[in-house]
């Protein structure tokens, strides 16, 4: 019988400048664990994405990852300490709560990939 039990499901994300996403996934809060033939994999818990050394605008301006996290405001919080938007130019915007259950806030790294960091919305009542 086949083993089909699924390891890890990692997206590809794109970098504009190799160097500064690698520093600025650093100070986001993930841990680069690999490096080779220009692609980084990088971890935070159970989350991984493997950075790669490629650049097309249409496909960083369409890339979306959502990270699913248990506080949502500590995370934010992490962020702003960090200075991520003085540092690297990226936009963050404020903690929202979202009609769909999920409460948010949306990062765009510096190659345009934009990032949804949420939690579920504590006594959210699914339709």
């Amino acid at each position: 019988m086949d083993n089909l039990d699924v390891i890890e499901l990692k997206a590809f994300v794109p970098a504009k400048d190799f160097a500064l996403s690698k520093r600025f996934y650093a100070d986001f809060g993930f841990t680069q664990r690999s490096e080779g033939g220009g692609v980084a994999y990088f971890s935070c818990g159970s989350a991984a994405f493997l950075l790669q050394d490629y650049y097309l605008q249409e496909f960083a301006d369409n890339c979306v990852m959502h990270l699913l996290v248990r506080d949502v405001h500590a995370w934010r919080r992490r962020v702003m300490d960090a200075d991520l938007p003085g540092r690297y130019g990226v936009k963050v915007t404020e903690t929202t709560e979202q009609p769909w259950g999920i409460t948010e806030f949306v990062v765009i790294d510096p190659a345009g990939v934009c990032w949804h960091v949420g939690q579920n919305t504590p006594g959210f009542r699914r339709v």
